[in-house]
């Protein structure tokens, strides 16, 4: 189907504007133009319970960490959620709006680490962080009224490909358990030229060119993308990874290595829901402010959290 009319309006607007292509900028600018695009489109923020920032203990030294509760009784289930961002950009902020609504749909605690960003800190930082911040969960449930037996990883876009590199650590380091993953839209592997992101080139729209960008800053060496925890899809044993919700968009250049996971996932015993928004593009779960899909896929991502943490995990 041709673009949705809302996401048609949202490009067109882009090309009237003569909005620049975020890898034509430096990564200064881009990191700036990519949060005010992010917050502009999300909406008005819903109000939560209580946010809590905080910095813990990482990898690298102290990280930046920021937790959103719906409602004060507990313990609570929790979703650590990952920002998006091509591991160049984002913030604790970019995913602001979406770990508000995730928390109230979902009824559970969203947990969000600043991790460490590329080109300054490369592959694989931002893996290792994300994995010491769902570590730290689990010990520091108690302290922040969370059920460590109901934990959950999400993530979208770059954030996506580091959600389903923690279920690999998670499964292949002995924890923590996990409840399932929410991959929205996700990089699955770096090598990846197939016919979605070869068809993807629309400049106002994430394109191929983007998808390059990206792996360019974050990865040390070309030969680094083979690494499961950069290129899931490439990993040797997807048994034993906890289920899984894949999110993805039909005019999308990760459409289809999305989807491919989604089915190795499934060939290996796990228990996989895949949902493609058609007319939609790369982004659209961040813009529920002007997207009614973003909105929808909102909620189907927080019923299939409530279906796992209400199950044997409770």
């Amino acid at each position: 189907m041709p673009l949705h009319p809302q996401m048609q309006a949202m490009r067109d607007r882009r090309r009237d504007e003569d909005v620049p292509p975020l890898y034509t900028l430096s990564v200064e600018e881009a990191r700036e133009a990519d949060l005010a695009s992010i917050q502009a489109d999300a909406g008005v923020p819903e109000p939560v319970y209580r946010v809590d920032n905080r910095r813990i203990r990482g990898p690298a030294g102290l990280m930046p960490l920021r937790v959103y509760r719906p409602r004060r009784r507990g313990p609570l289930p929790a979703l650590v959620y990952f920002f998006g961002g091509g591991w160049t950009l984002g913030s604790i902020d970019t995913s602001d709006a979406i770990c508000r609504s995730l928390a109230n749909v979902a009824d559970c605690v969203v947990v969000v680490p600043g991790y460490r960003l590329a080109p300054e800190w490369k592959f694989p930082a931002a893996v290792e962080d994300c994995y010491a911040a769902v570590q730290w969960v689990e010990r520091s449930a108690a302290r922040i009224g969370v059920d460590p037996d109901r934990l959950a990883v999400g993530g979208d876009s770059a954030g996506g490909n580091l959600a389903a590199a923690v279920t690999l650590l998670s499964r292949d380091r002995g924890g923590p358990k996990l409840a399932g993953q929410v991959l929205v839209y996700p990089n699955t592997d770096h090598a990846a030229n197939d016919q979605s992101m070869r068809e993807n080139a629309d400049p106002y729209l994430f394109n191929q060119t983007s998808v390059a960008w990206y792996w360019n800053h974050y990865l040390p060496r070309k030969a680094d993308g083979r690494n499961p925890l950069a290129s899931p899809l490439r990993a040797s044993d997807h048994s034993g990874l906890p289920p899984a919700l894949v999110i993805t968009a039909e005019y999308d250049p990760l459409r289809d290595q999305g989807e491919r996971y989604a089915k190795r996932l499934a060939r290996a015993g796990v228990p996989v829901q895949l949902s493609r928004y058609d007319g939609m593009a790369h982004g659209f779960f961040a813009m529920g402010g002007i997207l009614d899909a973003g909105k929808q896929a909102i909620t189907e991502a927080s019923d299939q959290l409530r279906t796992w943490f209400g199950s044997s995990f409770k």
